[in-house]
């Protein structure tokens, strides 16, 4: 767990170890280098809109997976109540 000024991050062993190094390496705070990976990846407006874009294409947000989860349950009780009305009205028709 690594705490980047005011947020912590959880990054793998493996990148927390190699960026760890570098800062070591370079005698600088993490934080920096932390900083410095973020302003060196998103140098300009539309390097941030590119990664949001991927983001958003990689990953559901948060409100789209809780919709996606209710419009499922939703669904789920639906074919639910199907399967018991068929059963009803096929056993309607047994005995008849």
């Amino acid at each position: 767990m690594v705490k980047y000024e005011m947020v912590e991050l959880s990054l793998s062993a493996k990148w927390e170890q190699f960026l760890k190094g570098l800062a070591a390496d370079h005698q600088i705070d993490l934080n920096a280098i932390l900083n410095d990976l973020c302003e060196w990846a998103f140098p300009n407006p539309e390097g941030k809109e590119q990664f949001e874009d991927w983001l958003e294409n990689a990953y559901t947000s948060k409100g789209e997976a809780e919709d996606e989860e209710r419009a499922l349950g939703e669904e789920i009780v639906e074919n639910e109540e199907e399967i018991e009305e068929e059963s009803e009205e096929e056993s309607h028709e047994h005995r008849d």
